[in-house]
């Protein structure tokens, strides 16, 4: 018994399958790669190879996948069904409910048309995507606020653009997601919620790259509203901000969301204590939840702010210099590296096409997975500290620095550099222990 099989792949669209389990012995198969030829029709040359071999050898099965594997329309897949009917060949679709050596496989096949109608037809709107996506134009649908369609390409509107960059601006210079928020309404009356401003600060498109639907990035493809260093800082904010707790972010306060009772574990909140007839007002650290009794006691906040400071200006140089710097030195000159292969590939696409070793259409593919991974390393060395960050350790350690800032601007640089500032109590005294985020 000879069993043989049959694989269809677009490229476009799929990656060519490997080790498929057919549950058959399978003697030989046979693959087709997409192509077209002069006048747009599918080659499909080991098909033909195929059904020329089945004339002169005796084949008892061949295995597919699904049938419309064997044709663009279903017009053609019932030919092919016929044709390999005709030399005694039982086709079998293993994703599928069908099998010709059934008495019955006429009806079968009639039920089955339907859904070979609709694979066509869906295959035929995603190979428009995935061309688009070779071209690098933008995906289906509406215009991201801030652009327009243009040119094969998002446009920057000059009417809308400035609100996107001022939201930006703001959460850069206040680290905070819902405080941007409501300037954007207060001062332009565009009223967007927390969740829509969240997708503003990861859209690549402000930041001048392309995504579709598969995950898939393609760099520089328009005018940026946002640098790379600004959606670098944004991108390590957001990452700051999901270690607090819930609101503190844009809290009023420096410390809010960073202090923990070493006692009780328990976070806290700043408490506003004032006296009848007096302005005055006093501030507090308490924990939120202490489960002990007595509870933990509160501790002024001034008293910890001026702790705070004086540890990060002593410790943060320290904690710096600690770091390993070769090691990630290495780091990111192995992805700066693999950027440069990368993008040395690309620049000589052109030249493999004039000398006819790549057709145009295999150039564009291949292209499109360059700028793909090429974005890939990006991202991934954007994570990365910033390399100024010695120089930065230094202009921060100096009490003058701390004390010239505003409450949101402290906030701020508290935030850049520590995970969680905790309170050690001995008896009656206590003392802070900082823990840098690196």
């Amino acid at each position: 018994m000879k069993v043989i099989a049959y694989i269809y792949c677009d490229l476009l669209l799929d990656s060519v399958p490997q080790n498929i389990n057919w549950q058959w012995e399978v003697e030989r198969i046979y693959e087709d790669l997409a192509k077209k030829n002069a006048d747009g029709c599918t080659v499909r040359s080991q098909l033909q190879q195929l059904l020329t071999d089945c004339q002169h050898e005796s084949v008892e099965y061949l295995l597919v996948r699904r049938l419309e594997e064997l044709g663009d329309t279903v017009e053609e897949v019932s030919d092919r069904l016929n044709e390999l009917e005709a030399m005694g060949v039982a086709v079998i679709a293993t994703e599928q409910a069908y099998t010709s050596e059934k008495s019955q496989f006429r009806a079968e096949l009639l039920k089955l048309i339907k859904e070979i109608q609709y694979q066509h037809r869906s295959r035929r709107i995603r190979q428009g995507h995935a061309r688009n996506r070779l071209e690098a134009a933008p995906p289906p649908g509406k215009a991201p606020y801030g652009y327009r369609r243009g040119q094969g390409k998002y446009i920057i509107d000059r009417s809308t653009s400035p609100v996107v960059k001022d939201f930006f601006d703001h959460f850069l210079l206040y680290g905070s997601l819902r405080g941007a928020v409501r300037y954007l309404a207060k001062k332009y009356g565009k009223k967007i919620s927390v969740t829509t401003g969240r997708r503003w600060l990861t859209n690549p498109v402000y930041r001048g790259d392309t995504a579709y639907l598969n995950g898939e990035i393609i760099l520089d493809t328009h005018t940026a509203i946002l640098s790379k260093e600004e959606a670098a800082q944004i991108d390590r904010l957001l990452r700051r901000n999901s270690r607090l707790p819930s609101r503190t972010a844009s809290a009023p306060r420096s410390l809010a969301g960073l202090v923990v009772c070493g006692e009780c574990q328990s976070h806290t909140t700043v408490t506003r204590v004032t006296r009848r007839y007096q302005d005055q007002e006093y501030l507090y650290l308490r924990p939120i939840s202490c489960p002990r009794s007595p509870k933990c006691r509160a501790i002024p906040y001034q008293d910890i702010l001026e702790l705070t400071i004086a540890k990060v200006c002593r410790d943060l140089p320290l904690a710096v210099a600690g770091m390993n710097s070769p090691e990630l030195d290495t780091l990111k000159n192995n992805l700066g590296d693999a950027i440069a292969r990368q993008q040395e590939i690309l620049t000589q696409l052109p030249a493999l096409i004039a000398t006819g070793i790549l057709d145009v259409e295999t150039a564009k593919l291949r292209e499109y997975k360059l700028r793909t991974e090429i974005s890939t390393l990006q991202a991934k060395l954007a994570t990365l500290p910033p390399v100024n960050l010695r120089s930065v350790a230094q202009a921060v350690s100096i009490p003058q620095f701390w004390l010239d800032l505003s409450e949101a601007e402290r906030r701020f640089y508290l935030r850049e550099f520590i995970r969680q500032i905790e309170i050690i109590r001995e008896d009656k005294k206590w003392d802070l222990r900082i823990v840098f985020i690196f």
